[in-house]
């Protein structure tokens, strides 16, 4: 479990954050928001006050990492790119949460690595992490003003033979109550652009190896672009799917079998295959899974059920 409680004897009165930050070795700005979160116990209640001072035993809820022995794929002294696998979590989203990414992440490089970016639960392939403070800033920095290039790969349903690129504007979704999408081509969102390139068209599956070069950064950019071109990804459980399936995947009481036929596959078929991006050098780091042997995943054509 990532998230521990632990006793600890403040052996004289001082104040809670100047506790915590000698504690852990964090920053003011870290300490604080531990105690914000209420992961500080005195007497078994959470103590809110970052002034306030304590002495004697209290517990602190802080994340203690598991590896899982994930090792990764590339690093230096200010970053690391782990292959992540389809199913995990880059961050834990709850305190329960049994493992995540970042177990690793702070297993090799300690408290102060960071993930600077996201990618889907069942995406697989390269996530890239800072090892400090001043490289977490940067590289954030890098991905917001879009100086760091990504390509992804992508099963999809169909037949696909030329490039294409799509500009549709995506806006975020603030009404679930009739389609369970994130986010929606609307001329009122925000400017997005994809390109795709057709890699290997699979006959047996009707089913298109894609790559995927997304020039901006929109929540499920690249899964509702492909909707909307009538090729959805593969084992998309939200986008391509009726509203029945996409509520029950979210409500985790979809069956692997109704996934498979439902979706085309048993998980999202998209994978992170590559980053190129500057921080003292040129950096161009591949993913090393063979994602076009994930055919294997897909569901039989005349199995299938879409409401694409």
């Amino acid at each position: 479990m990532p998230f521990v409680k632990e006793k600890f004897t403040v052996p004289k009165k001082m104040p809670a954050f100047l506790f915590i930050m000698r504690a852990f070795n964090f920053t003011q700005g870290e300490a604080q928001r531990v105690l914000s979160k209420g992961r500080l116990l005195v007497n078994g209640v959470s103590l809110f006050n970052t002034g306030e001072s304590i002495e004697g035993e209290v517990e602190v809820v802080y994340f203690k990492p598991s590896s899982q022995g994930n090792l990764p794929l590339f690093h230096t002294k200010d970053f690391i790119v782990f292959e992540k696998h389809s199913g995990v979590l880059v961050h834990p989203n709850t305190m329960s949460t049994p493992y995540s990414l970042l177990d690793e992440i702070r297993t090799v490089a300690g408290d102060s690595a960071n993930a600077v970016h996201r990618i889907d639960m069942e995406t697989s392939g390269l996530l890239l992490a800072s090892k400090h403070k001043r490289s977490e800033s940067f590289l954030k920095s890098s991905f917001e003003n879009r100086s760091i290039q990504k390509s992804y790969l992508a099963w999809v349903d169909g037949k696909l033979t030329e490039p294409f690129s799509s500009h549709e504007r995506i806006k975020i979704n603030n009404d679930y109550s009739q389609t369970k999408h994130k986010v929606f081509i609307s001329e009122e969102g925000k400017a997005s652009h994809t390109d795709f390139i057709p890699l290997e068209y699979d006959e047996t599956l009707d089913a298109t190896l894609l790559a995927c070069y997304p020039h901006t950064g929109r929540t499920h950019q690249i899964r509702v672009h492909l909707f909307h071109v009538k090729h959805p990804i593969l084992g998309d459980p939200l986008y391509g799917t009726t509203f029945k399936t996409a509520n029950d995947y979210l409500e985790e009481v979809l069956s692997p079998e109704d996934r498979i036929k439902e979706t085309g596959a048993s998980r999202l078929l998209l994978h992170a295959q590559s980053l190129s991006f500057n921080f003292g050098s040129r950096f161009h780091i591949e993913s090393k899974s063979d994602f076009s042997q994930m055919r294997h995943l897909i569901c039989a054509k005349e199995e299938r059920i879409f409401n694409a």
